[in-house]
C-alpha cells in the first residue's frame, strides 16, 4: 500500500529545487517542504523578506513565496533534521560537466550528488523514497542505490529501506512556473511502483493523469538527456541556415515561418539567435557524447558533437562579423551590450552566449558597456574571468590592460549608456530592449554607427529612419 506523502526535503535550493518546490508547496498545502542547501548565502536570499532579492528570477515565482514561505515551505541548511523528518527526498544538486579527470569535458560531475547520497544513507529515518531531480548521465540511479544499500545493511539502523526513483524536469528557464504548473508531461521512471504511484499523486493535485508517463528508470534518465539534446538541435540547425540566409539573399524569419508550417517539424526552438544557452543543453549533449564514446558508438558521439561545435561556431562567427562591420578593429572602441543572460526572463548567465562573444570582443581591445535588468556587475565579473583592476571613479568597472575593459550599468533608461558608443549590440530579448527610442540613442553615438540585433527584436525601418546601420542575424539583406 502506497504510503501517504507529509514531508518532503529537497536538497539543492537552485534553478531546479527552488522553483519545483515552491509550485508543489503551493498545490499541496497539507505537504511539508523543506529545502535544504550547504550555503547559507543562498538559504538567506530565499528567506530575504525582500522578494525582488530571490537568488533566482523567475515570473511569477516571487507571488508563489509569498504565499508559502515559512507556512509550508522552508528554506534552511538544517540537512540532519530535514533529512530525518522526510518521507521523500529530492535531489536537486548541481551537476557541472567536469573540468578534470576521466571524462574531462565531457562527462557530470557527480560529486555533489554522491554527498547528498550519503547524507541520505546517514540520516534517514524508515522507508524513503529518493527521487532524482538534477539532470543526470543515465544508471545514475545505480550510484545512489549502491550508496543507499550500504544504510539498508547496516544493522544499528531499524526498519531502514529506499525507493529510488527519476523524475526529471522539463523546465525552460524564463517560463519555469508556468511550465511547471501546465506540464506536457510527467515522467516517473522507477522499478518500485508504489513509490511511483506516492509521487504521481503529488502531481496529481493539479496534473492531469493522461499527462503522468511511467518508464523504467533508465528510459527516465534517457528521456531527459534526448529532450534536451533534440531542442539544442533545432538551435544548432537553424542558426546554421542562418548564415547561408545572409549570403544568398535570404531571411531567416520568412524560412522559420515557413518550416514551421510543417506539421510534422512545428515551429517551436526554430527562432535563429546567438546561440543556445543555460545549465542543460550544453552539458546534456556532452554526456550522450560520453555515453556514446564509452559504448564504442563513435559515429552516434561524432553527430552529437556537432551539434555543440556549431553552437560554438554560430558565436566566434557574430564577434567575427562585428568587428568586420567596424572597419576591421574594436581597439578602444565603445560598445553597448543589451543583454548578458542566455535568455530574457531569468538571471541564469551558465553558457550564456554573451560571454562567449564579449570575451572575444574584449580579446579585439573593445570597451564594453554592458546592461542587462537581472544580472549583476558581480555574476558578469565571474563569467568573464578576467583579471580585473577595479577602476577609481566606478566601481563596476573592470579593466584589463591587455584586453579591453568592460563595466556594468544599471540603466539604460536615460540613455546616456549610448553616449559615444560606435555600436549596439543586443544578445537577450528583453522586453525593454524592444522598446528604445533609436532617434535619440543616434544623436548619442560615434557615426557611422551599427545595431547588431542578434535577437530579431528591433524595429529595422525605425533603426535605418535614425540614421543607423543594422545588421540583423541571417537576414541576406542587410546594410
Amino acid at each position: 500500500m502506497d504510503k501517504p506523502i507529509k514531508q518532503i526535503c529537497c536538497i539543492g535550493a537552485g534553478y531546479v529545487g527552488g522553483p519545483t518546490m515552491a509550485v508543489i508547496s503551493l498545490k499541496c498545502p497539507d505537504i511539508k517542504i523543506n529545502i535544504i542547501d550547504v550555503n547559507q548565502e543562498r538559504i538567506d536570499a530565499w528567506n530575504s523578506e525582500d522578494l525582488s532579492g530571490l537568488p533566482i528570477y523567475e515570473p511569477g515565482l516571487k507571488e508563489i513565496i509569498s504565499k508559502t514561505r515559512n507556512k509550508n515551505l522552508f528554506f534552511s541548511t538544517k540537512i540532519k533534521e530535514s533529512i530525518e523528518s522526510a518521507d521523500m527526498i529530492f535531489i536537486s544538486v548541481n551537476t557541472p560537466t567536469k573540468s578534470k579527470g576521466l571524462g574531462a569535458g565531457k562527462a557530470s560531475d557527480l560529486k555533489w550528488v554522491e554527498k547528498s547520497s550519503r547524507d541520505v544513507a546517514r540520516f534517514a529515518k524508515g522507508h524513503t523514497i529518493v527521487v532524482e531531480k538534477s539532470t543526470l548521465p543515465v544508471r545514475t540511479a545505480e550510484v545512489i542505490q549502491e550508496i543507499l544499500k550500504s544504510a539498508e545493511s547496516d544493522s544499528s539502523k531499524d526498519n531502514i529501506n529506499f525507493s529510488v526513483l527519476s523524475n526529471p524536469e522539463f523546465l525552460s528557464e524564463g517560463s519555469a512556473i508556468n511550465d511547471l504548473l501546465n506540464p506536457d508531461r510527467v515522467l516517473i521512471g522507477g522499478d518500485d511502483k508504489e513509490a511511483m504511484i506516492s509521487l504521481s499523486k503529488i502531481y496529481k493535485n493539479w496534473v492531469t493523469e493522461d499527462k503522468i508517463l511511467f518508464t523504467n528508470i533508465w528510459s527516465s534518465e534517457l528521456a531527459k538527456l534526448t529532450s534536451n539534446a533534440f531542442l539544442a538541435q533545432r538551435i544548432s540547425s537553424i542558426n546554421s541556415i542562418s548564415a547561408i540566409c545572409e549570403v544568398t539573399g535570404a531571411d531567416i524569419r520568412e524560412v522559420s515561418r515557413a518550416i514551421g508550417k510543417d506539421s510534422r517539424i512545428g515551429s517551436k526552438f526554430l527562432d535563429s539567435g546567438p546561440g543556445f544557452g543555460g545549465s542543460c543543453f550544453k552539458k546534456d549533449i556532452l554526456n550522450l557524447v560520453y555515453l556514446a564514446e564509452y559504448f564504442g558508438l563513435t559515429e552516434v558521439a561524432n553527430f552529437w558533437e556537432s551539434v555543440v561545435e556549431i553552437n560554438s561556431w554560430h558565436q566566434k562567427r557574430i564577434s567575427e562579423i562585428i568587428v568586420k562591420k567596424l572597419f576591421g578593429t574594436v581597439a578602444n572602441k565603445k560598445l553597448v551590450v543589451l543583454g548578458f543572460a542566455f535568455k530574457a526572463n531569468t538571471n541564469d548567465t551558465r553558457e550564456s552566449a554573451a560571454i562567449t562573444i564579449c570575451r572575444n570582443l574584449l580579446n579585439e581591445g573593445a570597451n564594453l558597456v554592458i546592461n542587462d535588468p537581472k544580472v549583476s556587475a558581480s555574476q558578469i565579473e565571474i563569467d568573464l574571468k578576467i583579471n580585473s583592476k577595479i577602476s577609481l571613479d566606478n566601481e563596476n568597472s573592470s579593466l584589463n590592460e591587455e584586453s579591453g575593459s568592460w563595466e556594468h550599468s544599471k540603466n539604460i533608461s536615460n540613455l546616456e549608456i549610448f553616449n559615444d558608443a560606435y555600436a549596439i549590440i543586443i544578445l537577450t530579448e528583453w522586453e525593454e530592449f524592444k522598446k528604445l527610442n533609436w532617434k535619440e540613442i543616434a544623436k548619442k553615438m560615434v557615426h557611422p554607427a551599427w545595431v547588431f540585433d542578434s535577437r530579431s527584436i528591433v524595429d529595422t525601418d525605425e533603426i535605418r529612419d535614425a540614421g543607423l546601420s543594422l545588421w540583423r542575424l541571417g537576414d541576406g539583406l542587410r546594410d
